[in-house]
């Protein structure tokens, strides 16, 4: 069997994967810590970075933390180890959403992850127009394998159902737009450009507005005036996916976002831009609408994908922010 040590640098490399990883506002709210006897990574979710108004039940929060996990498992893949994962793993532990326990494997055995581990660094959230090339049905296929595989679905409408998504989203930011205390949430999160901010959202990040009105870009700032934030046409014909679970407990948010992460890595490794609309997940009957005519659809994201310009990077935490205290281990490693 192939074991490497959890050395130093093996613990960077696992940490800034999971890092990388998108959470709503970027907010990050993730905490990790090491199990020398054990040889996992235990995952839990940090309280105090979550957004009362936009994610009160904390739903987005357990999101996140799954694309965190989707990450670490990919940087463990390709490291070598197979990553073994359990969910909620302590039932007097609830901020504990995910041990991931790094078992050795044999040389010659293939994880499907591991090619998804050049895309990590280069995934980015792009609010930028896109051309409106159309994309493959194969890549398509492809992302909604990338959700299935993860226990999600990955439902791609037609053009009248699209645009049933997209006005359930403007329904969604325009209520954002005259909801007080959530806008005021929103702008805390946004920060100016160049600064040492090591969480939220750049001005240069948040892209422009559609000047037609037809893409629900989500509005941080609302009427304080924004010189920063240009106007554009977006895509006539945008091309979105409902990424949905068939149950909506805590461990299915996790392992949402586990698909999401896995279908955004896998549209990046296609040279796809991909965005996500949330708005209408913050309000429980557009979230309701969103499903449509099933009964056993629980929606958690709308992506937008496409082909464009990268978005703008947003600043991650270092590992010093977000690991836990460590066992010590005179030998230097698990």
């Amino acid at each position: 069997m192939q074991s490497r040590e959890v050395d130093a640098t093996a613990v960077e490399v696992l940490l800034a994967a999971a890092v990388a990883a998108p959470s709503i506002h970027n907010t990050q709210p993730w905490r990790f810590g090491l199990d020398p006897e054990s040889r996992s990574i235990e995952v839990r979710v940090d309280r105090r970075r979550r957004l009362s108004v936009a994610d009160p039940d904390l739903r987005a929060q357990h999101l996140s933390v799954g694309a965190a996990v989707l990450n670490l498992r990919v940087a463990a893949a390709h490291l070598g180890w197979d990553p073994l994962v359990r969910l909620l793993p302590a039932a007097d532990d609830p901020d504990l959403l995910v041990r991931v326990q790094l078992a050795g494997r044999r040389a010659d055995t293939p994880l499907p992850l591991h090619d998804l581990y050049d895309a990590v660094a280069r995934r980015h959230t792009s609010r930028m127009p896109f051309t409106g090339r159309p994309v493959s049905d194969a890549i398509v296929t492809e992302m909604i394998g990338s959700a299935r595989a993860e226990g999600a679905h990955l439902e791609v409408p037609d053009i009248a159902g699209t645009r049933r998504l997209l006005r359930l989203t403007q329904a969604a930011e325009m209520r954002n737009a005259a909801h007080r205390d959530g806008l005021a949430e929103a702008r805390r999160w946004v920060t100016a450009p160049r600064t040492d901010a090591s969480y939220g959202i750049p001005t240069t990040a948040l892209g422009p507005r559609d000047a037609s009105g037809r893409m629900p870009v989500r509005d941080f700032v609302g009427a304080v005036p924004a010189p920063w934030l240009p106007v554009a046409r977006f895509e006539r014909h945008a091309q979105v996916a409902l990424l949905w679970t068939s149950r909506d407990r805590r461990g299915d948010w996790v392992l949402a976002g586990q698909a999401l992460e896995r279908v955004l890595l896998t549209a990046t490794l296609h040279g796809l831009r991909t965005s996500m609309l949330h708005q209408a997940m913050e309000w429980p009957d557009l979230r309701a609408a969103m499903a449509g005519p099933s009964r056993h659809c629980c929606p958690q994201l709308v992506i937008r994908f496409g082909y464009g310009p990268e978005g703008g990077r947003t600043p991650r935490a270092g590992a010093d922010r977000v690991l836990d205290a460590v066992a010590p281990n005179p030998a230097g490693a698990f």
